[in-house]
């Protein structure tokens, strides 16, 4: 590559090589990397202990569950479009206009006067949301060659390990303290650094290539994510589950996402390119995202929700609460990622993450009103070291096995998949909770021979809950242990399953390199090059 279109910061597509960096220019370059997934890490925890604020200072009760869907509508749904642009345009713009976009949320939602404003601004935070996670991955995937991938791994496991912590932490003492305002301006700082450090450091070449948004594709598959969560949503709390109106959206979703596919095939630059589903390590290591995502970001939050409502710890007690499940995801992160980097062999980490889940899972469901917190930690620890031993390992082997021009969109993918999964779990448990919390009371209730009336109990209020009198508050906290065990329950065959995808996850050498761009090669020629690539590894 000539020094000429190296400063201008572009090249031709048949010379371009990866440039390398070295171990003190990652480490700066991860800082600017994780700040920025760090704001998008935050995000949800923290802003859940200032809903109830929030709502007493702007009113719109019936609007609340909106603050957090409108947010997961617009990040979920433009996850990969924002991979695909990065691929076209060049990583380290792209990162940073979502950072922007995601500051530009932040402080409109800060400057909220009313609940519907405050939904709106809610949106155009979940627009850069979708790309901050995802791009950061595929800004890793192109710095690090993937035998070296692992040694870094911790750092995204610390990320997700602090924003767990700190989220209700710092969400429920800036509301106490300040402002529940100042939940979106401590994005500010964090967001400017990641620019500042990005901007100085993370030097990369940009691709010249034909730029063209498949824009068909794009409003197709938002389209299709924006019903399938909007039943999700809605389905139990204004409509029943098969109810027409509710239907209505199952069939649109299913409809539209068949649209995307034939979008897809005929498109010049599609958003999700199908011929990367013809690649067994892609298509499986996305099958298995998906499922954890749903298993994992679907369960986890329930187990707070026991900490808080049967143990009566505090939003912030329950934080610490926590920490076992943090320092395992922390310490698997760091092992797991030196082993992958010592070997070469990734295969073996979900699978022994994956049993490790079911076995954590297992015992999770076994808690009673009355266990001790020092078990419900081990088991906690036990769930962490499973979730950085599966969720955290599956991306490295999807970009190992993808050519550099579609390193973004298979990132993306990968990030989107788990995020969907999530949203359908968590909303799938939420209404195996509703029901089976209905079902227990009744059933505590008559074996003892009281009443329960309809505003006897409100079952969403943690702290009213704690402060019943016996014996109906021993019932209540009986009824909802039994409720919330039924939902680790319910997510071991979901982890089975995975373990069962995850076993025909195909093992390659991994890159000890950077790999050359070959994005001058046609569709066709990298359509014959899939199955050689999963044999030979393209390294130099």
């Amino acid at each position: 590559m000539s020094s000429k279109s190296a400063a201008a910061g572009t090249a031709d597509p048949a010379d371009i090589q990866m440039p390398s960096f070295s171990h003190r220019e990652i480490q700066i370059i991860l800082i600017g990397l994780m700040s920025g997934m760090l704001l998008a890490a935050l995000d949800q925890s923290i802003v859940g202990t200032a809903l109830p604020r929030i709502v007493s200072d702007l009113g719109g009760l019936n609007h609340l569950a909106w603050v957090v869907t409108a947010y997961l509508l617009t990040s979920t749904a433009s996850t990969p479009l924002w991979g695909k642009i990065s691929d076209l345009y060049g990583r380290r713009i792209i990162f940073q206009a979502t950072i922007i976009i995601f500051l530009i949320g932040s402080m409109l939602c800060g400057l909220a006067q009313t609940m519907p404003q405050l939904i709106a601004f809610r949106a155009i935070q979940g627009i850069g949301g979708g790309g901050l996670m995802a791009i950061a991955f595929a800004i890793i995937g192109d710095v690090i060659p993937a035998r070296e991938r692992g040694r870094y791994q911790g750092y995204f496991g610390a990320v997700f390990g602090v924003s767990s912590i700190a989220g209700p932490l710092l969400g429920g003492w800036l509301t106490d303290a300040i402002s529940w305002r100042w939940i979106f301006y401590i994005n500010l700082p964090v967001g400017i650094a990641a620019l500042v450090i990005t901007s100085m450091v993370l030097k990369m070449p940009v691709i010249k290539r034909k730029q063209k948004i498949d824009y068909l594709g794009a409003a197709t598959i938002v389209a299709a994510v924006t019903s399938l969560l909007l039943y999700l949503n809605w389905a139990g709390e204004h409509y029943g589950w098969t109810e027409p109106q509710a239907l209505a959206l199952v069939i649109a979703a299913a409809v539209l996402a068949v649209l995307f596919v034939f979008i897809e095939l005929r498109a010049e630059e599609p958003i999700i390119p199908m011929r990367l589903f013809r690649n067994p390590i892609f298509s499986v290591g996305n099958a298995f995202g998906f499922l954890i995502g749903f298993a994992i970001f679907g369960g986890a939050i329930y187990l707070p929700l026991y900490l808080q409502a049967v143990k009566g710890f505090t939003p912030t007690q329950s934080g610490m609460g926590m920490l076992p499940m943090v320092v395992g995801m922390f310490s698997m992160s760091i092992v797991s990622g030196q082993l992958i980097t010592r070997t070469g062999k990734y295969k073996i980490f979900p699978i022994i993450g994956s049993v490790t889940l079911l076995i954590a899972l297992f015992l999770l469901s076994q808690i009673s009103m009355d266990t001790p917190y020092w078990q419900v930690a081990i088991y906690a620890f036990l769930f962490g070291t499973g979730l950085g031993l599966a969720m955290m390992t599956i991306v490295t082997p999807i970009q190992n096995a993808v050519e550099m021009r579609d390193m973004g969109v298979a990132t993306s993918a990968t990030t989107f998949g788990r995020s969907l999964g999530g949203a359908i779990g968590a909303a799938l448990f939420g209404a195996v909770l509703t029901s089976r919390l209905a079902a227990y009371l009744a059933d505590e209730f008559a074996g003892s021979g009281l009443t329960l009336t309809g505003g006897e109990i409100n079952t969403n209020d943690v702290q009213a809950i704690q402060q019943l009198e016996e014996p109906t508050r021993t019932l209540v906290l009986t009824a909802y242990t039994d409720a919330i065990t039924d939902i680790f329950l319910f997510a071991i065959p979901i982890i089975v399953l995975a373990l069962i995808v995850v076993l025909f996850l195909k093992e390659i050498p991994l890159r000890t390199g950077h790999v050359v761009a070959t994005s001058q090669k046609t569709a066709e020629e990298q359509d014959s090059e899939v199955d050689a690539s999963l044999i030979v590894p393209a390294s130099h």
